[in-house]
């Protein structure tokens, strides 16, 4: 197979059938060995890791197929922690969509001066980076991303509709099991000119708390996998 891309918890490979394959890996997003999903370089790996991330994935892909929402996931071998999925084009060189239900991380770092850490952000605030390491994954506004061509208004519509509804339906599902989702990050791209959740639903995309303290990814893959 042909390696397309190399990240920073997944490799892509071209598949001969026209689809991709996503390699999971052990590493996770953090700092000086702590986990942080909004940090943008890897900081730690965790042994079999890779596996629990797609079979998180794959259950709430799955989920969202049940409630009608579309994404590019196919199938997956959890025991060659590999995932099918149609091929999608990514917006500009990469964009992250993130979604705070509570304000915390990088969104209090900014914004401190007028938000405290742990207030609900009532019905959800939708923000977007650029995948750009070197620059710290820079903000960008929907204005900003039509301006520069990286895609239309009907299409950042779109996505952040889809972003809110597929939000939701994990925040209700984690809520089953005692846990409260805080934020979530998210990766979208555009199949035939539609536009469709792409990359993965995973424990270390997303900050969760039970009982007022954050759940470590490992964690929280187990409480999502063994209800």
């Amino acid at each position: 197979m042909k390696k397309l891309y190399a990240g920073k918890t997944k490799d892509v490979f071209q598949l001969d059938n026209g689809n991709v394959m996503l390699k999971f890996k052990d590493d996770c997003t953090g700092k000086d060995g702590v986990f942080d999903p909004g940090e943008n370089s890897v900081g730690l790996t965790i042994e079999g890791i890779g596996k629990a991330n797609l079979q998180t994935s794959v259950y709430y892909f799955e989920l969202l197929k049940k409630a009608g929402i579309k994404t590019h996931y196919v199938s997956a071998n959890v025991e060659d922690a590999t995932m099918e999925v149609l091929p999608a084009t990514v917006f500009g060189k990469g964009l992250e969509v993130i979604c705070r239900l509570v304000a915390t991380g990088s969104f209090v770092r900014r914004y401190g001066e007028y938000i405290a850490d742990g207030t609900v952000l009532e019905g959800g605030y939708v923000e977007c980076t650029f995948k750009n390491d070197a620059k710290g994954d820079p903000l960008v506004t929907s204005e900003g991303l039509a301006a520069l061509g990286v895609m239309t208004p009907e299409m950042f519509a779109s996505m952040k509709e889809q972003t809110l509804k597929i939000t939701k339906i994990v925040a209700d599902d984690l809520k089953k099991i005692g846990l409260d989702l805080w934020d979530i990050k998210f990766e979208f791209g555009y199949n035939n000119g539609e536009v469709i959740l792409i990359d993965e639903i995973a424990s270390g995309n997303m900050r969760v708390y039970k009982d007022g303290k954050i759940v470590d990814p490992v964690d929280l893959t187990k409480y999502i996998l063994n209800r």
